[in-house]
């Protein structure tokens, strides 16, 4: 008789167990997206770049930035060596919540919260003020899906006394620290991030209980996401947290948990800063990752890490600087101004769970085929069974077969950058990557017409411009370019109200 009891007793046991099990797993995946500004695909100790041969190497960047969590995010999942933005951080951050391309959403500069940033010759009716409560955002598709929907950290998606100033009105049920401002008025806790020294139009709010303390702007939101994770969990929902970081953005602050770091390095002071910006990034993503573990959640939380356009590191002003030895840096039309790291992983990589064979993505694996921030919204709809109305264009494309280290052989090899405004480190321009090739077109604002043409294959680093040798290959990509610009509705450059009409070749 006892023998029996024990015998029903454990079966008991091992049903609840199972029952436990089963509901975790029916649950949709948890969702973090780790978003940093102005991280460009150099500023880690990762390598993103590959060789003539295929294969990632180490350049000296590399060397510099110290960033272990994401070398063991990279080792435990996928990383795109080959993943695009738009080169400054409105126009990503409002198509990563779209899906669109910034020369369908027309917000095609970076927003200036108290005004128009329209430029001289931008276009007049230009997106200035960025998503508003009718916009299909992601986040908003997520929370009718059931999730629980959280942003923290910077925003940027519109500017003040505007529906895109405030993420609440844009589908998120949580918002700390997000609003108008691109950038922070402190790092510091001592100085309030700007309320009490520093910058105070750009103070970064509702983190009033780090005041005066110690704690650095990037590990108070870091605290404050894990806070937002373990509620969300108390209340049985699966999560979707937008982690939108500051760092690295200037002011180039130095972070004191990693001065010593850097201290001995033959870089400037300000390059220094930089470097433990990165890494106090890198250890927001440890203690994240850690968190969901400790939750019992890290099986079923997808998280993709990425930069929002390319790196600002102040490292100098020549064209091989701050993302060497790509071309150019935030701000720029070359492959530095639009090239971003991008990372996939499972937290708790297994491959029994069911939402990971769903959607597997095998350890230390390189993707080599291109992706974008157009890719985000279409990926994690289809990852949480939400979708859009029918209608609803998507320029991106599911990274399901790419994350699985497969290729899509249904995707396009394209990704349009338009920015037809002035006043940053390129002003007045169009480019277009079509596979190998890629063609930036420069508007005659004040002068001729001007065009550059790259075999990024044969020249990943743009140094021979191949506009003048190979007309008839500057011809297809401009043809292909035209019509990118008719299909997606964009708006050019203008001189005395006239839109300026391209130039072909």
């Amino acid at each position: 008789m006892k023998t029996l009891k024990l015998a029903i007793f454990t079966l008991l046991l091992v049903n609840l167990s199972s029952c436990k099990h089963n509901s975790q797993e029916s649950i949709p995946p948890n969702i973090i997206v780790f978003l940093v500004d102005d991280m460009g695909p150099m500023d880690t100790s990762v390598p993103f770049i590959t060789d003539s041969a295929g294969n990632v190497r180490n350049y000296p960047l590399n060397d510099f930035y110290h960033t272990p969590n994401m070398e063991s995010l990279a080792g435990q999942g996928i990383r795109f060596t080959n993943f695009y933005a738009h080169s400054v951080c409105s126009p990503t951050r409002i198509s990563l919540m779209t899906g669109h391309n910034s020369a369908r959403h027309r917000a095609t500069n970076w927003i200036r919260s108290e005004s128009n940033n329209r430029t001289e010759f931008g276009p007049k009716d230009w997106n200035w003020e960025g998503l508003d409560g009718t916009s299909v955002t992601l986040p908003r598709q997520l929370q009718q899906a059931g999730y629980k929907t959280i942003h923290v950290g910077k925003a940027h998606f519109g500017p003040a006394a505007h529906d895109g100033e405030d993420p609440l009105k844009l589908g998120f049920d949580v918002n700390i620290a997000g609003n108008s401002y691109g950038h922070p008025g402190s790092y510091y806790g001592q100085d309030g991030y700007g309320h009490i020294k520093g910058q105070v139009k750009r103070a970064v709010p509702d983190l009033e209980k780090y005041h005066r303390t110690e704690t650095f702007l990037t590990e108070a939101l870091t605290l404050e996401a894990n806070e937002a994770i373990s509620k969300a969990r108390e209340e049985g929902k699966p999560f979707f947290l937008h982690m939108a970081h500051y760092a690295v953005h200037a002011p180039f602050q130095s972070d004191p948990r990693f001065a010593d770091n850097y201290k001995d390095s033959d870089k400037s002071e300000k390059a220094q800063a930089y470097a433990t910006l990165i890494e106090g990034i890198d250890k927001s993503l440890g203690d994240i990752v850690a968190h969901v573990k400790e939750l019992g959640i890290g099986e079923n939380t997808l998280i993709l890490f990425l930069g929002d356009n390319g790196s600002d590191a102040p490292l100098g002003k020549s064209k091989y600087s701050s993302s060497s030895p790509l071309k150019g840096k935030k701000g720029n039309h070359w492959e530095g101004g639009m090239r971003v790291p991008f990372i996939a992983s499972w937290v708790t990589p297994d491959d029994t769970n069911n939402a990971q064979k769903q959607l597997p993505i095998p350890s230390n694996a390189i993707q080599k085929q291109m992706g974008s921030v157009l890719d985000i919204l279409p990926t994690l709809c289809e990852v949480a069974g939400a979708s859009p109305k029918s209608d609803y264009i998507m320029d991106g494309f599911t990274l399901h077969s790419q994350l699985a280290g497969k290729q899509n052989l249904d995707r396009t090899e394209t990704f349009l950058n338009h920015f037809p405004h002035g006043k940053h480190r390129t002003n007045y321009f169009t480019s277009l990557v079509v596979a190998d090739w890629k063609v930036i077109y420069h508007y005659p604002i004040e002068g001729e017409v001007w065009y550059e043409l790259f075999n990024l294959k044969n020249d990943p680093f743009e140094s021979h411009n191949l506009a003048d040798e190979n007309i008839d290959q500057l011809r297809v990509m401009m043809e292909y370019l035209k019509n990118e610009m008719h299909n997606k509705n964009a708006l050019y450059p203008e001189v005395e109200g006239e839109p300026i009409a391209l130039v072909m070749p």
